[in-house]
């Protein structure tokens, strides 16, 4: 399946629907009593976010949306009825802006958030009563961009083949194409870790290259979805099994996150050593600390070693994020 961030939409809400103009007489009424009802109300368009969601996918190909319009009423004050609302299910994380002018409409941060973006028509008036009928209103239109920004707890960054994908694959329940070429990953993928009673999620973010914060690699479209995450994961080929050298991609992956945005900052960090079971790394990994003064969590993704005291840590940052105040 393909997973796609970005969206652009047509909206229209339902037409309201026509209001009866009609007279009823029979042999005990002298004159004619208007007795025509009103109108159907058309139906919305409303967005709700989905947990079970997890692309935009189903927007790449239906970009026009409408919901129905409202019934047309009849005579004895018969009221047409109201136009099915449109509902449309995205996942959470997901930005609906107005296309015209660029101002955020609703960021869907929750499950089962929801908004109404276009609202039906109003029905025709009848001529019940004696009022005197009305046109009905036409539905609201709009052009809509949606963005999506995924919600994860943890976010797995790293230069290509750094073992990102065998990571989340032997963490999570996630399943991840793992190879020995770059850019494996396609795209974000989302994988529960489970840790006795507790819970969380991890984001496999594509690997970052030099540049992605100018769009390189489409790296800022990636970038975006570590920006609402509590915790990142460095994770590092400390092995250098494809001629790089550790030290120096763990410089420029901050350079990268530092210039996309000032918000990483702020954010839980976790430097992980991967590929500890080959020899190289070990070396590279004394190196490592001689330089950098941080705490490293040593691992071997292939073989799932290491994980007890990573998902310990995370568990414990988390535990204090999610606790009430």
């Amino acid at each position: 399946m393909f997973f796609v961030d970005e969206a652009k939409i047509f909206i229209k809400a339902g037409q309201g629907g026509q209001g009866c103009e009609s007279y009823y007489q029979d042999k005990y009424t002298r004159y004619p009593r208007p007795d025509g009802g009103d109108g159907g109300k058309g139906g919305d368009i409303t967005f709700i976010a989905d947990r079970s969601r997890h692309s935009l996918l189903d927007f790449k190909y239906r970009q026009h949306l409408e919901a129905q319009d409202g019934g047309h009423a009849s005579s004895k004050g018969k009221r047409g009825g109201e136009g099915k609302t449109c509902v449309l299910k995205v996942p959470v994380g997901t930005m609906i802006r107005d296309h015209e002018t660029g101002l955020l409409i609703k960021d869907l941060n929750a499950d089962q958030q929801s908004i109404v973006v276009a609202r039906g028509g109003k029905g025709g008036r009848g001529n019940a009563g004696g009022k005197i009928p009305l046109p009905p209103r036409k539905g609201e239109e709009r052009t809509l961009d949606l963005e999506l920004k995924l919600m994860a707890d943890v976010g797995l960054i790293g230069f290509p083949n750094a073992g990102k994908s065998t990571l989340i694959s032997n963490l999570s329940k996630a399943k991840s194409k793992v190879a020995s070429y770059p850019f494996t990953t396609r795209g974000p993928i989302l994988g529960i870790v489970s840790d006795d009673d507790f819970e969380f999620i991890v984001a496999d973010l594509p690997g970052i290259i030099e540049g992605a914060h100018k769009g390189k690699g489409l790296g800022d479209r990636f970038l975006r979805h570590a920006q609402r995450t509590k915790i990142l994961v460095h994770l590092l080929d400390m092995a250098g099994t494809e001629g790089r050298d550790p030290l120096e991609d763990y410089e420029k992956l901050n350079y990268e996150l530092e210039q996309y945005s000032d918000s990483f900052a702020s954010k839980y960090k976790f430097v992980v050593a991967n590929k500890m079971d080959l020899a190289e790394s070990t070396d590279n990994l004394k190196r490592f600390k001689q330089k950098y003064k941080e705490k490293i969590f040593a691992i071997s993704a292939l073989e799932k070693k290491g994980f007890k005291k990573l998902i310990s840590a995370i568990r414990k940052i988390l535990c204090v994020e999610n606790s009430p105040e």
